[in-house]
């Protein structure tokens, strides 16, 4: 049984927004997930032109009702964005696809697109999650990048954002993590006692943050928290209200995001973008986790001019670091590589163990057609929603969590390149993070090999290689 795992995570999502239809990429395609029934436009001009064509498009050639085309959301917003309803989800097929056909010629005369889908934002996916679920990791062994000698100065310390799920309620029992605020997890397990998918997961990279760069403070905005999703139109406003909050950080760390249908940006990032490349940040965002080399959002604005030194794009690298890790997206728009694969850091169950069910199978060979000893195939488990409805024998692995864990995914690189750049800042005194970014890129030598290509790597200097065997298999 090979366990598919974009099917597995599109019900799972879908189960957290039930209000909100969401409908797969085109051709049933594991790049995306997106609202059903509803597309993008700039406020204004653009929203009326978008509305106007595409319900005269679909009075004469598909027999709707034109008033299944109309304004779904505020003309008028920070975003620059309008939500518009080209249909009803619950009237069979969706029909977005037909309201971008259907713009192409208005686009034409524009002479630049005027729409495009809600996509769902997600923490860093394999076609929807991170590389891999969790492993417990006992507390007897140090994590992995280890602590980083220095010291914190409140003076001088790097301010550093994190974007993802809030912070496990017993996060401070970490001591990397005293210089560490931010939003508490919402919900942590369910009333079996059970841990939710995805806690912990901003609390991993905090840790990660705190462990390579010591002088750091670092805030966690808990805007994922409801299984690492949300929808494009809502994003870009929750960045806003991130930044209002505290100020714009140094460095702003986001595990998430989407490829798109066109191959093109997030129209509902714009506004958030443009507002990004005046202030002094460096966004540090993660490459995703499709193993593919299709432009993964907000990451890939770091290969367009406009944003080249206002964003650092950050594919993972597997146990060894010699390579990239099966999962890891690619292609020339990923600028820097890390190491990504079963990384250690906190996660819960510090103050009382936790246990995890876990979601997913593992595979018998890796997904990704990689002949490394992979995440995919190795700790080898059984999950509840890959074995649900095929095997009715099959009883989903337990573990109980203990404070660390090991964990894969760009997710987990992206804070290792986030926090060498916030390193490099104390180490040079330098204040201003996309100089440091600069200089850091500018002076590296090392390197790994990523699909047959050459291409720049971070490695953490307290960070440990990896190498696993896969055992064999019980006959």
């Amino acid at each position: 049984m090979a366990p598919q795992r974009f099917h597995e995570q599109f019900h799972h999502i879908q189960g957290s927004m039930p209000d909100v239809p969401l409908a797969m990429g085109p051709d049933d395609d594991a790049h995306f997930l997106y609202e059903k029934g509803v597309v993008l436009a700039r406020d204004g001009e653009e929203a009326r032109l978008v509305e106007d064509t595409v319900r005269t498009h679909f009075t004469d050639t598909r027999g709707l009702v034109a008033d299944h085309v109309r304004r779904a959301g505020p003309e008028t917003n920070r975003t620059g964005v309008t939500r518009i309803q080209v249909g009803d989800p619950a009237q069979g097929d969706d029909v977005v696809p037909h309201a971008l056909r259907a713009l192409r010629e208005a686009e034409g005369r524009q002479g630049r697109r005027l729409v495009r889908r809600n996509h769902v934002i997600h923490i860093a996916p394999v076609n929807a999650c991170p590389g891999d679920e969790p492993v417990p990791a006992p507390r007897s062994e140090p994590p992995n990048p280890a602590a980083q000698e220095g010291r914190h100065d409140p003076d001088t310390a790097v301010a550093v954002l994190v974007i993802d799920t809030g912070l496990v309620h017993d996060y401070r029992s970490y001591s990397l993590l005293a210089h560490t605020t931010g939003d508490p997890q919402v919900t942590e397990t369910g009333a079996d006692g059970v841990l939710h998918q995805y806690v912990g997961h901003g609390t991993f990279i905090a840790g990660i943050v705190a462990a390579v760069a010591p002088n750091t403070d670092v805030t966690v905005r808990g805007t994922l928290d409801d299984v690492g999703a949300i929808l494009e139109s809502e994003f870009g406003a929750k960045l806003f209200e991130a930044v209002d909050q505290g100020g714009w950080p140094d460095i702003l760390s986001l595990s998430a995001g989407t490829s798109t249908g066109s191959g093109e940006g997030l129209i509902g990032l714009e506004a958030f973008m443009r507002e990004l490349r005046e202030q002094r940040t460096l966004l540090v965002a993660a490459a995703g986790n499709n193993g593919s080399d299709t432009p993964f959002w907000p990451a890939a604005y770091a290969a367009l001019p406009e944003y080249a030194d206002s964003v650092l794009s950050v594919g993972a690298l597997r146990g060894d670091g010699e390579s990239g890790a099966c999962f890891s997206n690619h292609g020339p728009w990923v600028q820097v590589y890390a190491p990504g694969e079963r990384l250690t850091s906190a996660l819960t169950g510090f103050d009382i163990p936790v246990p995890y069910v876990y979601q997913h199978s593992t595979y018998d060979a890796c997904r990704f057609g990689c002949t490394y000893a992979c995440t995919c195939q190795y700790p080898r488990h059984t999950g509840v929603l890959s074995e649900a409805g095929e095997n009715t024998a099959a009883k989903p692995d337990q573990v109980m969590f203990d404070g660390l864990a090991q964990w894969s995914g760009t997710s987990f690189a992206t804070p290792a390149v986030a926090a060498l750049v916030a390193a490099h800042m104390t180490a040079h005194k330098e204040r201003d993070p996309r100089a440091a970014r600069a200089q850091l890129l500018g002076s590296l030598t090392e390197s790994a090999e990523v699909r047959g290509a050459h291409v720049p790597a971070l490695r953490p200097p307290t960070w440990r290689p990896v190498p696993v065997a896969i055992p064999a298999r019980p006959a």
